[in-house]
């Protein structure tokens, strides 16, 4: 065997073993008993040991010096292996494995402090993850800047410098389109109890309808709502409220992009570092696209409404047009992955703020709540009522995932970018939307982005699919005006 042969038998066995720890994580948040999460923690750092020993084998430096890439994909599966080879070296397997320990235990000891809406009892295992989490990031920044470190894992070069340029020109006409269109009337909320096992059946057929493979994955309830998993195991979770169906049904669309994203990806990139989505901020164009682009758009939102009165009956909304304007209603709210079109980027630009200073020690994780606080009054015009609604509301920080929140508002950038390509390449995709069958879009998506992988770097994956292209936000920021204000 060559050495670009033994390189990447070794690399399927240590992507296998990472799939065998991903579904440990999927069970923790669906099935496992609570009782449970101390074991899982052991379990969960013993994993990662193995998977560090893998990642920093010695044979992976002797076997990239001497492999001959035979083809483009190649070349690309030696990048990223490159890539993890060196990040891996810089962590110590001792820090990667209490990493591991900590950030299992600290999501259940989250999800009980918002339960009990006890911001103190979180606090102790944050700072715990905070410090683990500042040590990697120094290690992997090697003197240079330690939230860009962060940021590799997520998306690949990106910096707080350019996102930060980028957050900079969506804030203005994002508050100010917001402020337009909150002066108008918007229309009532929903006033019905939503059956919440229809909720799910419903669900289900839209993750169908979307293109969700259910032979190759499934669907659960979870406090937050995730995809899990690649190639042909793919799961995907929702959560149900009987009082809003949105929740349930938009957030299963969202799922429904990252999984069909995973599993359009060509069968030949099967457990390789190429088979899967190359950065989190392009995996969520894809479920920011599903959901806001093609699940909240008119036509479909037409046929949505039949379907929602076939499932529930008369449920207190009068027509099509009035069912597309409640799907995209603007409301006061706190919950980030409840939020509007217009509003979600605000969401998220707080979050990466805040995090940015946590990072540098400029804010202690003591004065995160007060800090979360004021800075959501300032940006929303009202002040947070309970910390499940504020800093307790998300995931992300108890599992250490320092540098995610950026991707969110990346991953909209990137879908006003496709959707303009998009729309483009299909000037009739609106008619196939109006009966319920976003295939055309699908099918675009899949053949310009999904099928790729990881086969190009984040922006050339995106500016591939919109035809050379270069990503911006003024695709974004245009399409939002145009359907709030138009």
């Amino acid at each position: 065997m060559s050495a670009f042969d033994d390189l990447m038998s070794h690399q399927k066995e240590t992507e296998a073993l990472s799939s065998v720890m991903g579904r440990l994580g999927w069970d923790q948040e669906t099935m496992m008993p609570r009782g449970a999460a101390s074991q899982r923690a052991e379990e969960m750092a013993a994993f990662e040991g193995v998977l560090h020993a893998r990642r920093t084998d010695p044979r992976l430096g002797e076997w990239l010096g001497n492999a001959q890439a035979p083809d483009e994909a190649g070349k690309a599966q030696l990048r990223l292996i490159t890539q993890s080879f060196e990040r891996a070296q810089k962590v110590p397997a001792d820090l990667a494995q209490r990493l591991a320990k900590v950030t299992s235990t600290s999501q259940g000891i989250w999800a009980q402090a918002r339960e009990d809406e006890d911001v103190a009892a979180f606090l102790p295992t944050l700072k715990e993850v905070v410090e683990l989490k500042r040590e990697e990031g120094q290690a992997l920044a090697a003197g240079g800047n330690t939230y860009d470190a962060m940021l590799q894992d997520y998306e690949p070069g990106a910096s707080a410098a350019s996102l930060s340029a980028m957050f900079a020109a969506l804030h203005p006409r994002l508050t100010a389109l917001r402020d337009q269109v909150m002066a108008t009337d918007q229309p009532a909320d929903l006033d019905f109890d939503f059956d919440e096992g229809k909720q799910m059946k419903l669900t289900r057929k839209l993750a169908k309808t979307f293109g969700y493979d259910m032979s190759r994955g499934r669907v659960d309830k979870a406090v937050h709502p995730f995809s899990s998993g690649s190639g042909q195991d793919v799961r995907i979770t929702t959560r149900t409220s009987l009082r809003d169906p949105f929740n349930c049904l938009y957030s299963t669309i969202h799922e429904v992009g990252h999984a069909c994203y995973e599993q359009g990806i060509s069968d030949g990139y099967l457990l390789t570092p190429v088979g899967g989505g190359i950065s989190m901020g392009v995996h969520e164009s894809q479920s920011r696209i599903y959901e806001n682009q093609l699940g909240r758009s008119q036509p479909f939102c037409g046929w949505l409404y039949g379907q929602m009165r076939d499932t529930f009956g008369d449920f207190g909304v009068a027509d099509e047009d009035t069912f597309y304007r409640t799907v995209n209603k603007l409301r006061q709210g706190y919950i980030r992955t409840e939020a509007d079109e217009v509003q979600y980027n605000l969401h998220v630009l707080l979050r990466f703020d805040l995090e940015q200073a946590i990072i540098s020690g400029d804010l202690a994780v003591d004065d995160l709540e007060a800090a979360w606080n004021d800075r959501f009054e300032a940006d929303f015009g009202f002040a947070v009522d309970k910390p499940s609604n504020g800093m307790l509301q998300d995931v992300h920080w108890s599992v250490g995932l320092f540098g995610y929140f950026a991707t969110y508002s990346l991953g909209n950038v990137y879908a006003g970018c496709l959707n303009q390509a998009m729309r483009t390449d299909l000037p009739d995709l609106d008619a196939s939307l109006a009966l319920g069958d976003p295939t055309p879009a699908t099918e675009w998506l899949n053949e310009a982005l999904q099928r790729h992988g990881g086969l190009r770097d984040p922006r050339a994956t995106i500016a591939h699919a919109c035809s050379g292209v270069e990503p911006s936000e003024a695709p974004l920021l245009n399409y939002l005006e145009t359907k709030f204000t138009g």
